[in-house]
């Protein structure tokens, strides 16, 4: 089967391309199942309920999120009544929401387990994300063995760390958070799909998705500065896996980058 996983959805001019790109694309590449970390989706920071259904509606399966997922409080009720919008697995207990799913996919009746953990370096205090990845994937694989993990993360050592540890395991280990894409996708010796990045879905003039001239001012001067969200063409970033469904091993990865206008 064939599985889209995207970058972190910027904003209103994330949502728009992919409301826009998403069915011809799933129907030119013959894509199964669809992943969006959508931490950023509402306002370019945090996610709300109107912006997970317009991502559920543009054919994303399930969304994952990050450090930012609480940014607007009316998530919370949301996310207690979900099962296709995760929180990191990692986060203290208790917390709303759940950290793994398993859904069908859209197209057939592969089961898909997605796996949502966040990175400890750099980032603010959560628990050891190999640990509770590990306990997961165990479990996880009770039900399915196709595995798409979401590794959200800073440090890209600690995603290719993730990678390596779950190699084997799960079909697939994807990082996010960063927004820029990096070029290391392939396959591991256990037959892991890996990328460290899969960059975003976001204003491509811009810097991470914010306009420019107020991030500069911040880097210049250190003072309090409002960001907004740029606009213009968007570009629309993840990556491309293609599982064996029996295995659950990954065959193929290759990166997506297509610019939308909106």
């Amino acid at each position: 089967m064939r599985v889209l996983f995207l970058g972190d959805v910027v904003g209103r001019p994330g949502r728009r391309a992919l409301t826009t790109l998403l069915p011809r694309l799933a129907a030119r590449e013959g894509i199964q199942f669809i992943i969006a970390n959508g931490e950023n989706a509402a306002g370019g920071k945090g996610i709300d309920p109107r912006s997970a259904e317009e991502l559920h509606d543009a054919g994303v399966d399930v969304l994952t999120t990050g450090n930012h997922v609480w940014q607007n409080r009316d998530i919370i009720p949301y996310m207690r009544e979900t099962d296709r919008l995760l929180r990191p697995l990692n986060f203290a207990r208790d917390v709303p929401g759940v950290g793994w799913t398993v859904q069908k996919a859209r197209r057939s009746d592969v089961r898909v387990g997605v796996l949502n953990l966040i990175g400890r370096v750099f980032m603010p205090p959560a628990e050891c994300p190999f640990q509770a990845g590990a306990a997961a994937v165990e479990e996880l694989r009770r039900h399915t063995s196709v595995i798409v993990v979401d590794m959200h993360a800073e440090a890209t050592s600690e995603k290719v760390g993730m990678g390596r540890f779950l190699d084997g395991k799960v079909s697939a280990v994807l990082g996010s958070h960063t927004h820029i894409q990096t070029a290391d996708e392939g396959i591991l010796p256990g037959g892991t799909a890996y990328l460290t990045d899969a960059g975003m879905c976001g204003p491509e003039d811009s810097v991470l998705g914010i306009k420019t001239e107020p991030v500069l001012q911040r880097f210049l001067t250190q003072m309090p500065t409002r960001f907004d969200l740029a606009s213009g063409t968007v570009l629309v970033q993840g990556g491309i896996v293609d599982v064996d469904e029996a295995s659950g091993r990954a065959t193929a990865i290759r990166r997506l980058r297509e610019r939308v206008e909106v």
